[in-house]
Order: structure tokens, then sequence, then C-alpha cells
């Protein structure tokens, strides 16, 4: 392939059909007429080998292909952008970027309130784009520059990827009050005894409970398993099933005389919730007005500690 012969404009389109699904909408947020747009999809079908984009009853929906194409395509117009704009200058008011974010739903939770609230009254013309990823899969996001920071917690990337410690929090046991096995000070027998609800996405149960008693020759029983937290209170209320989650969230999301919080019979449950970024945004300063913005809105959770001290999970 002659790269001569690429028209970088072809990227821009491709990277705006993926995010809309749609030809019209597409030509609406980029600016060009619906016409253009289709020619640049036909386009892009002859220099891929591939139908990239196709009409389902319910709008386009992406190949395999078109999947595989994405992300890389993605940091290819982030890297560009990076040339053109100027790193010197970042004025917040008239400031119209976009930025990615992972949080997990029970981050999002606790600090996107505070968050959009900061970026809309600085900074309204930003757009913030979250996602939810595996700790894995947001060390290999940073690392590529697919995504701009993260929130999370125990990640290990390379020495290139910064970390800030955030706010403190703890797992602790959630029941439903009356629970036949579980108390407030539930013991190790009745916490293996009952069925538990987890959390696919997010570890973190993984590494302070399941690893530890794996090592001691003993296993929980999951019963059900979720990808995200918001419903596991609501799962817990109705059910005997129990949760292992992060009290931060819980002390929020279970704020019923139905549902009990308790310790968990295990050691070492603490951990540190963490800001993250590449050393290659170091010294932007719409990273930095970022990262200064995700401090402040985890401010008050830093404020308020836990009922005990904090290490790394993985989460």
């Amino acid at each position: 392939m002659n790269l001569r012969q690429i028209d970088l404009n072809l990227l821009v389109i491709f990277d705006a059909l993926m995010r809309e699904k749609s030809v019209t909408r597409a030509a609406l947020h980029i600016g060009v007429t619906q016409p253009a747009v289709s020619n640049a999809l036909n386009r892009l079908r002859h220099l891929f080998k591939d139908d990239l984009l196709v009409r389902t009853p319910t709008g386009m929906e992406p190949t395999r292909r078109a999947e595989e194409l994405a992300p890389a395509i993605d940091q290819i117009l982030r890297a560009i952008n990076g040339l053109v704009d100027n790193p010197h200058a970042f004025d917040p008011p008239t400031a119209d970027l976009t930025f990615h974010i992972r949080l997990s739903d029970v981050l999002a939770f606790l600090l996107l309130p505070r968050l959009a609230h900061s970026i809309a009254a600085a900074a309204p013309a930003v757009h913030v784009e979250t996602v939810h990823l595996s700790p894995h899969r947001t060390v290999d996001a940073l690392e590529s520059g697919a995504i701009d920071i993260a929130v999370s917690t125990g990640l290990h990337g390379s020495s290139a990827i910064r970390e800030q410690p955030l706010f403190d929090d703890r797992l602790i046991c959630l029941a439903r009050a009356g629970h036949p096995r579980i108390g407030a000070e539930p013991d190790l027998e009745g916490f293996l005894a009952a069925r538990h609800i987890r959390v696919a996405q997010s570890p973190i149960d993984d590494r302070f409970v399941d690893n530890w008693l794996t090592a001691h020759g003993l296993r929980r029983q999951v019963s059900l398993t979720v990808p995200h937290w918001l419903s596991v209170p609501h799962v817990v209320r109705e059910t005997d099933l129990i949760a292992v989650m992060s009290e931060r969230a819980a002390t929020r999301l279970a704020q019923a005389p139905d549902v009990q919080l308790g310790t968990l019979p295990v050691p070492d449950c603490a951990f540190t919730w963490s800001l993250y970024w590449h050393k290659q945004h170091q010294s932007n300063p719409a990273q930095r007005w970022l990262r200064d913005r995700v401090t402040d809105a985890a401010a008050p959770l830093a404020a308020a500690t836990t009922a005990s001290g904090a290490k790394h999970a993985n989460g």
C-alpha cells in the first residue's frame, strides 16, 4: 500500500462512523454532507478490503475488521492532533476537545457529579468520554494513548505510567438485614457457607478474598456474576446472596435498614484509589488541567477516611 495515496480525512470519517453508527449523524458530527460520508465509506471499504459497517434493522454495525482498526485509527488521529495543537496553549473557556477517562461505574458514581460540574463550569465546550476497562486493558489503553487518564487501583504497567493516590477505601461484606448466615460481623464459616454475587469486570475481591482463600485451601460459592457494581446492593437486598464491595460505594448505595455492612473475615482489606496517566502527558497543559479537576473532585473523599488504613488492591 502506498501511504501517499491515503487521505487522512478518510480516517476522520471512519472514526466518526464508528462513534455514530450512522452516515447521517457522522456527517453532522464532522460538518460535511451525507453523500461525502457515503463516498468516503466506499473508499474506506476499498482501502481496507472489508465492508467495515453493515446495515442492520437497528442501524449500522461495525464488522470485526472495523473493530480491530478502530483503536489504531483513534491513536493515529490523537497523535496527529497532538502534533498540530500548540501544547503550550490551553484556554479552558474556549477549549474544544475530548478527554477519554477510565472509570468503573462505582468510581463514576463517586467522582463524576463533582468532576462533570467542575469541567462544565470552566470549559463548557470540553467533552468527556468515560469507559470501563479491566485493569489489564486499562494499562494497555494508557500505554497506547487510547485514554488520557484512569482512576483505578493497583495497576501495574511500565515505568512510563505515572500514579497519584486520590483517596483510601476498603472492602466490606454486604448482605440483607436478617440474613440467615451473615451478621454485622461475619465469621469465616458463615462467609463461606453463604452464596455470593461478584463483579466480573473488577477483580478487587479476587485480589483480597479469593487469593487469600485459595492460599488457605478454601473457596467461596459464587452464584451470580454481573458486569457492573451498581446493581449489586439491589440484588443483595432481595436475595440471600452476599457481596464483597467498596465501603465508599456501599455506604452511599446501600443506605437502607434492609441492608447491612460488615467487616470481611479475611485480613488486609484496605486499598487506595489512584489517578494514572502516561508520562508523555506529564507537562501537557490540558492534561495537567484535567488531572487537577479529578484531584479536586476526589478531595472530599480523601478528607473522609475509612475505618482502616490503605494499601493497593487491583480493581
